[in-house]
């Protein structure tokens, strides 16, 4: 398994770095970009990329992890079609998540997330062991989209690049979904019969649009990012 943070996570998020790290199963043992460390999630580069087990010890790498990699372990144990694991707390997500809310359908985009969403509406503290990110798992079932209360969201996603495109959508449509509720107005919602068609549309054409569109931006902006 590989862990490693999104191009468009890595520059965008403020907070030190000790947040869950994302995970990418290889095959091979896991790699893991960050964990207990001083720095931010601004200073990453590829040297931070760890390996680790998939019972969360460390192989390689000039880091120890969070204990919260347990969130990440136990789903890709119980889950062979996920091969990634975005965790973090992007606001609009967090926002939503405090309020028990889940983004409904106001925007053709969201529909890459039709029959994925799913919300866990009990926080149980930290995820730091084993058997607590087991639990997690368990809760979480076959949604590939979380929204975690009172702390923030999981996105599940068979590569990189798509796991990647939706934790970034995701909070986009977040974002929408409270600007909505902040307006109290009526709205019209994307019709469950156009859903299924689009989300195959989105990510069969969108994936790798916005892939290779956040790595460029990425690499112009911060191109320190891939220093060995």
């Amino acid at each position: 398994m590989v862990a490693a943070s999104s191009p468009s996570g890595t520059r965008e998020i403020t907070g030190p770095k000790n947040a869950t790290p994302s995970t990418c199963r290889t095959g091979v043992p896991t790699s893991v970009p960050t964990g207990s460390m001083p720095a931010w999630w601004e200073e990453i580069t590829a040297s931070d990329i760890c390996r680790v087990s998939p019972d969360a010890e460390v192989l390689d790498g000039k880091w120890d992890v969070t204990p919260a990699i347990h969130i990440h372990t136990e789903l890709h144990r119980r889950r062979p079609d996920v091969r990634v694991v975005v965790h973090n707390h992007p606001y609009y997500a967090t926002v939503l998540a405090a309020l028990g809310v889940l983004p409904e359908f106001l925007h053709q985009t969201g529909s890459m997330f039709d029959g994925d969403l799913a919300f866990v509406d009990e926080y149980t503290g930290e995820v730091a062991t084993a058997d607590l990110g087991a639990d997690l798992a368990d809760r979480i079932g076959d949604k590939s989209v979380v929204l975690l209360a009172n702390h923030g969201v999981i996105v599940t996603g068979p590569s990189v690049e798509e796991a990647t495109y939706r934790a970034a959508t995701i909070d986009r449509q977040c974002r929408l979904m409270y600007d909505v509720l902040v307006s109290g107005r009526d709205h019209t919602l994307v019709a469950p019969s156009l859903r299924r068609s689009m989300k195959a549309s989105l990510l069969e054409r969108g994936t790798d649009f916005f892939w290779n569109g956040a790595v460029r931006a990425l690499l112009r902006d911060h191109p320190e990012v891939v220093d060995p």
